[in-house]
């Protein structure tokens, strides 16, 4: 044979090899991650899985709060909710003195009195004068409240006050008490009328107790 034959030879012999071995070995297992049509991340089950649930949780919690309002209403009926609340947890409460109505008609007023009202208002050295007038029920409410919210503002410390009824309402006058001090001077002159009917802790009291049906104190409207 010659040379050339003989390397003929070799090289088929060479790749007869070569094929048998492909064939022998079969396709190659595809990674445990892409069997069945899985993507990578299911390998790790368990994370995903606790995730998943995390993020269920979090949703059935939203859920939930949003199912039970958290706003009870318009002011009046909040306020009377809140005290019927009270009332409720006290075991002191006598139900046979209990009168919520009074305490829904004082708040009619105090709506009147608050948007109802007509206010003019004029700076004076050391604070503030202010004629609240209205018509009908309105100007009964002025009276009723501002008459008696002035004495409890003339008992705080910052205050001197005082209230003149006129016709169809009532004067306020607020000044000071140290006339010298001009921040508060000037914090009752930008309060004004509305501002200063909300100064003083008596309100909420004052709510309970007629509520209760207890005799009216010194802020008794009516």
């Amino acid at each position: 044979m010659s040379n050339r034959a003989a390397l003929i030879s070799v090289i088929l012999a060479g790749a007869a090899l070569v094929a048998h071995g492909v064939f022998a070995q079969g396709p190659p297992t595809p990674p445990a991650s892409t069997q069945h049509g899985t993507t990578s991340h299911d390998a790790t089950p368990h994370g995903t899985r606790s995730h998943d649930a995390t993020h269920d949780a979090i949703h059935r919690q939203h859920l939930a709060a949003m199912t039970a309002p958290g706003e009870s209403g318009q002011a009046a009926f909040a306020a009377i909710a809140e005290v019927v609340r009270l009332l409720d947890a006290d075991p002191r409460t006598d139900w046979s003195k209990v009168d919520v109505e009074r305490l829904r008609q004082h708040l009619i007023d105090m709506n009147d009195v608050v948007l109802g009202s007509t206010v003019k208002q004029a700076p004076i050295p050391g604070g503030l004068a202010m004629e609240i007038t209205g018509a009908g029920r309105t100007a009964e409410a002025i009276r009723a409240m501002v008459i008696p919210h002035a004495a409890e503002l003339d008992r705080l410390p910052a205050y001197a006050a005082k209230a003149e009824p006129l016709s169809g309402g009532v004067r306020l006058t607020v000044t000071a008490k140290n006339a010298n001090d001009a921040t508060a001077v000037a914090r009752i002159r930008g309060l004004g009328f509305a501002g200063l009917l909300t100064e003083g802790a008596h309100h909420g009291p004052h709510h309970l107790a007629m509520a209760r049906g207890e005799k009216p104190g010194h802020h008794h409207g009516r």
